[in-house]
């Protein structure tokens, strides 16, 4: 028991300590899993979207907190405790993600380690079970320094994620683990390989017979009766198939998609605002120094918004913005960046460049 209870600490502490570190490298993206749960389609709590990101931060320290508390043996009970309400609350999360199908991805790992829902929810129950082997074998666990050791070493940890958060929030992502990462060339990230596996559908079709509604599948509709008559048509994905990285990305304006032409420009900057509403205002108010400093150095200049076409004008006006703002998809928009606004530059569609509004100064233009 000794040394299966050391083993579950060693284990659940740094697996802990991982998992928030990822999610603390881009606490902005778990703010966007914490809105999917927070929205009216899934639990119904609007009115906690607007706290996503102070709830993700504080969630992700404490995360990070309770590993390295675990396997320092500092606070031991009140420690085991807050690891098993912090384990149950994320199986209940990734369980109702997994059943119900409603946030196809709960973000455990962030963009590094990408799970199913049924893996999620499976790696948690793991979880839960090694932490109730903890709380049987807390007469083991052992502190590893003295009082004034571990609460050393503890504050530390706290003002090394603390000042990591900060750092994150105000710059970008330590580690790019998303598909639009610095090197990234869209072009080839958006090609699907002949020989990519297809997705493999069970497809239903509901037909009238003789005045009651039958279903045949695909093979059998050779037999159907004379006298059938259609109703309905149903798909049912069985195997996914491949998926290239980048599968969503388009650049419409005025109902028409520019993003060959903006991939194949030898020189682009784009600059995102996924939500212009939300956007900050020093941040919008760089943007014409940048734009001009672009256009001088021969950049075709365009932003990236999933905004309607009233608050862009509205936004243009208020800023004297001379640029266009092409529709892209918000979702997509979040994944490419996650400063609102941001700078990325392109060359012959290949990333070169990208710099949170703060740091805009250092973005490279040549």
């Amino acid at each position: 028991m000794k040394i299966l209870t050391q083993f579950c600490r060693f284990f659940v502490g740094i697996l802990f300590i991982f998992s928030g570190l990822i999610k603390l490298n881009d606490p902005v993206g778990f703010s966007f899993k914490l809105d999917e749960y927070f929205s009216e389609a899934v639990f119904n709590l609007p009115f906690l979207q607007e706290f996503s990101l102070a709830l993700a931060v504080i969630l992700v320290i404490v995360e990070v907190l309770l590993g390295v508390m675990l396997l320092l043996g500092y606070f031991k009970k009140l420690t085991l405790w807050l690891l098993l309400l912090m384990i149950v609350f994320f199986t209940f999360l990734t369980f109702y993600s997994a059943y119900f199908n409603k946030v196809t991805d709960c973000g455990c790992f962030g963009d590094a380690i990408k799970l199913t829902p049924w893996e999620s929810f499976s790696k948690d129950v793991i979880l839960l079970v090694l932490i109730l082997i903890l709380f049987a074998g807390q007469k083991y666990i052992k502190p590893l320094f003295n009082k004034v050791g571990n609460t050393a070493i503890t504050l530390i940890a706290l003002a090394a994620c603390s000042f990591m958060a900060y750092y994150v929030l105000n710059h970008l992502p330590i580690v790019d683990f998303r598909a639009y990462k610095v090197g990234t060339n869209i072009k080839n990230a958006m090609e699907i390989p002949e020989d990519a596996p297809k997705s493999i559908y069970d497809i239903v079709f509901t037909y009238k017979v003789d005045g009651v509604e039958k279903q045949f599948k695909m093979e059998e509709l050779t037999n159907l009766p004379a006298n059938a008559e259609f109703v309905s048509r149903e798909e049912h994905l069985i195997q996914k198939g491949y998926e290239p990285p980048i599968h969503d990305l388009t650049m419409d304006l005025e109902g028409q998609d520019y993003t060959p032409e903006v991939l194949a420009a030898p020189k682009a900057l784009l600059i995102v605002a996924y939500d212009l509403n939300k956007a900050s205002e020093k941040g919008l108010q760089t943007i014409n120094e940048t734009v001009k400093k672009a256009q001088l150095a021969g950049y075709e200049v365009i932003g990236l918004t999933a905004s309607d076409r009233s608050i862009v004008d509205h936004i243009k006006s208020k800023y004297n913005l001379d640029l266009d703002f092409y529709f892209c998809d918000g979702t997509t928009l979040k994944t490419i960046e996650r400063a609102n606004p941001s700078y990325i530059t392109l060359e012959n569609g290949v990333i070169k460049d990208k710099k949170h509004w703060n740091d805009v100064k250092d973005l490279m233009i040549k």
